[in-house]
């Protein structure tokens, strides 16, 4: 029968699918369940994406929006890897609930720079997206109004902030590296000194996941990325891949979501998934495809990556001792 299929390239981005950063979260919340037993509660979803969310539930987690969702005892609650404002572990404290941070540390490295920044005076220009956890939680580590948030190149063109010449900016982590680009340059054509971060916001995997499919988007006939719809850093491949002249680029969860009317007819096609899509889901897509197609799978790595996060302390083997 395979014979009768048409044969299918498949180029597969590498670095795909979760970083240092969803592995560290996703292990804090099975060491919890390991060491304390069902349930373990966790603040908005650890990750954003639903098979692994679902995943984490039959095994016990329980997921809830705000911490007054979370009963009295000693059962543990983890903040998710996009980190939290300071008033949640405020109240987990109040009520003396035994809480467990499992920001991305890339995150927290944002978090500290907007506070050192509001120490020395600093008003910051935080570039990134209204009302996604992460923008919430960096926005919430400083008082309010200390923090004004840029979505576009025209909110940096636009901006009249109180004291120019005491600004810093800071970036949400998964954004776009081209679309950043652009904003940072307006801030700093109009800003002369705002103080700069360290080291590039936009955390490595984000930047190399882009990259990856900044080789492959030139050379196929359509791209899936594989990831949830309000995952940030899956919406920036799909777009990247179309910025990149990719004539269909298309963000899926599951191979149930696959649009065939859209995916017909192809010769080529780029494969990716964002950093918090397991590589499981990136083998049913495959299989979808090899249902359909004669496939013959490539891989086109554009980096290396060897990043590895601890567990949060209160979950290591020495602190369970």
């Amino acid at each position: 029968m395979s014979a009768q299929k048409p044969p299918l390239r498949i180029l597969l981005c590498a670095p795909r699918g979760f970083c240092a950063g969803v592995v560290r979260a996703i292990d804090a919340v099975e060491r919890a369940l390991a060491l304390h037993g069902a349930p373990v509660y966790v603040r908005h979803e650890i990750v954003h994406n639903k098979y692994v969310v679902d995943g984490l539930r039959k095994k016990g987690a329980v997921f809830v929006e705000e911490l007054d969702e979370v009963p009295p005892g000693d059962a543990p609650v983890i903040f998710s890897a996009h980190g939290v404002p300071r008033s949640v572990p405020e109240a987990a404290a109040a009520r003396n609930l035994f809480a467990i941070d499992a920001t991305c540390p890339l995150v927290t490295k944002v978090h500290r720079e907007a506070q050192l920044h509001h120490k020395k005076g600093r008003h910051v220009l935080l570039i990134g997206h209204a009302r996604h956890p992460e923008v919430v939680g960096t926005m919430g580590q400083l008082p309010e109004g200390a923090v004004t948030l840029i979505e576009t190149a025209q909110d940096a063109r636009t901006i009249a902030p109180a004291d120019p010449e005491n600004l810093a900016y800071a970036t949400q982590t998964t954004l776009s590296l081209d679309d950043t680009a652009e904003i940072v340059a307006i801030l700093r054509a109009r800003f002369p000194t705002i103080a700069v971060p360290h080291k590039e916001d936009i955390c490595y995997a984000t930047t190399n996941r882009q990259e990856a499919v900044k080789k492959v988007a030139p050379q196929v006939d359509a791209m899936v990325v594989v990831g949830a719809p309000n995952s940030s850093n899956s919406q920036r491949l799909r777009e990247t891949a179309e910025r990149e002249g990719c004539a269909v680029s298309v963000l899926v969860q599951r191979a149930s979501d696959l649009d065939w009317s859209r995916l017909s007819e192809l010769k080529s096609l780029g494969i990716t998934a964002g950093a918090s899509a397991p590589e499981v889901l990136v083998e049913e897509i495959i299989d979808a495809f090899a249902e359909r197609y004669n496939v013959d799978v490539e891989t086109v790595t554009a980096a290396q990556e060897d990043v590895f996060f601890p567990l949060p302390r209160a979950l290591r083997e020495d602190a369970a001792e």
